[in-house]
């Protein structure tokens, strides 16, 4: 059973950088035919894929957050990682892990995904 676990600041300050890790256990990053995820949910909204890496390394970026994401792995510590650069309020939202043998960015739904993280909640705030 592949499990995914989250870990991060839950508080960042507004113009920031947004760091989270993803730490995998039963299964690897490097695993073909596996693309791991950056997914979040803001208060009110649906499911955002903000982009994936995968058992490659190859990384591929959701184009409206292109510009402020960078999704790296270390895979001697089976971690995938997400920093998100220039925060805003808007930013606020619980964020997720999650693999498929899929690829996908942008708005995307649950069903889609093989396995996710619990979620962590990051607030932007001052």
């Amino acid at each position: 059973q592949v499990q995914l676990q989250e870990s991060g600041p839950g508080l960042v300050k507004p113009s920031q950088t947004l760091s989270l890790t993803c730490t995998v256990s039963g299964g690897s990053v490097t695993a073909a035919p596996y693309y791991w995820s950056w997914i979040r949910q803001s208060p009110g909204k649906g499911l955002e894929c903000l982009g994936a890496i995968s058992w490659r390394g190859s990384i591929f970026y959701s184009p409206s957050l292109k510009s402020r994401t960078s999704i790296s792995r270390d895979t001697s510590k089976n971690q995938v990682t997400l920093q998100l650069s220039s925060v805003t309020p808007e930013d606020t939202a619980v964020y997720y892990c999650a693999t498929s043998t899929r690829l996908m960015t942008g708005a995307t739904t649950r069903n889609l995904y093989d396995y996710w993280g619990q979620g962590t909640q990051v607030t932007v705030s001052s």
